[in-house]
């Protein structure tokens, strides 16, 4: 991670961050991702926090939003304190909901470098695990934050104009196109490779996601079809950005199956 990432000349400094996952390392220590206010995605070791009688293991869980403070080390930023702001205990009572934030937590760490602040993509992370924790449509949570997710990081989809000639979108079924960005036109299909179909009701729920406010997408009712047609758009899309599939949603798939 480089110095400037980080408060100058401050041997110890304090961040608020969520945990987004931890990895042992050695005989008690462990390895932490955190997405941090003040300065974005770092890496830190956490020493000792495997023991049983550690102070700070309860605090650095994953989903944990945390007041964290850090010191130098040789090589990378070491835990001293952390003081628990808010557990999203739903989260971890639940296993639907909480792989659900699994998958929000990944794709945010897919996206994301050590590359210093972002204040929005945190304050988006935190309002969307929060909004998990409360009753409602978490499916609606997590397409509300895909939406604005791609928004920040300039991937925002083209869905009223044909994104290959520009047209305006008809009222009628359509296709989806990963590589150019977003809905093509039936005119443009033939010339256009990879696309998949996208019926008029998912566009209109993809719509109303990329410029509503979570208040406004939260009236969205959209049928099991049609739900299940976003979800396979979203993962098509987001599996060309980051020229990889995700983890999470074949499992999530099988544990909402389970749970039906």
């Amino acid at each position: 991670m480089e110095d400037s990432l980080i408060p100058r000349r401050q041997r110890s400094f304090r961040v608020e961050a969520i945990v987004l996952r931890h990895t042992n390392w050695g005989e008690a220590d462990r390895l932490l991702t955190l997405f941090s206010l003040e300065i974005g995605k770092i890496r830190v070791v956490a020493k000792g926090v495997r023991k049983p009688r550690s102070r700070k293991a309860g605090h650095l869980e994953p989903y944990t939003r945390s007041t964290i403070q850090l010191a130098r080390g040789r090589e990378i930023l070491i835990v001293t304190q952390a003081e628990m702001l808010d557990a999203y205990t739903p989260l971890h009572d639940d296993l639907v909901l909480m792989t659900y934030a699994a998958y929000v937590v990944e794709l945010l760490d897919r996206f994301t470098y050590e590359e210093g602040e972002n204040r929005a993509l945190y304050r988006l992370l935190s309002e969307t695990l929060s909004r998990l924790c409360q009753p409602g449509n978490p499916e609606i949570v997590v397409r509300h934050y895909e939406m604005r997710l791609l928004d920040l990081l300039g991937f925002r989809p083209r869905l009223f104009v044909c994104a290959s000639c520009g047209a305006e979108i008809q009222p009628q079924d359509q296709f989806f196109s990963a590589e150019a960005g977003g809905v093509i036109c039936p005119k443009c299909r033939p010339k256009s490779a990879g696309v998949r179909p996208i019926s008029m009701d998912a566009l209109r729920y993809m719509r109303h996601f990329q410029r509503s406010s979570y208040a406004e997408a939260q009236r969205a009712v959209p049928a099991p079809l049609v739900s299940h047609e976003l979800e396979g758009l979203m993962q098509y899309y987001l599996t060309y950005l980051l020229e990889r599939g995700l983890n999470t949603p074949a499992f999530l798939r099988r544990v909402r199956n389970r749970e039906s």
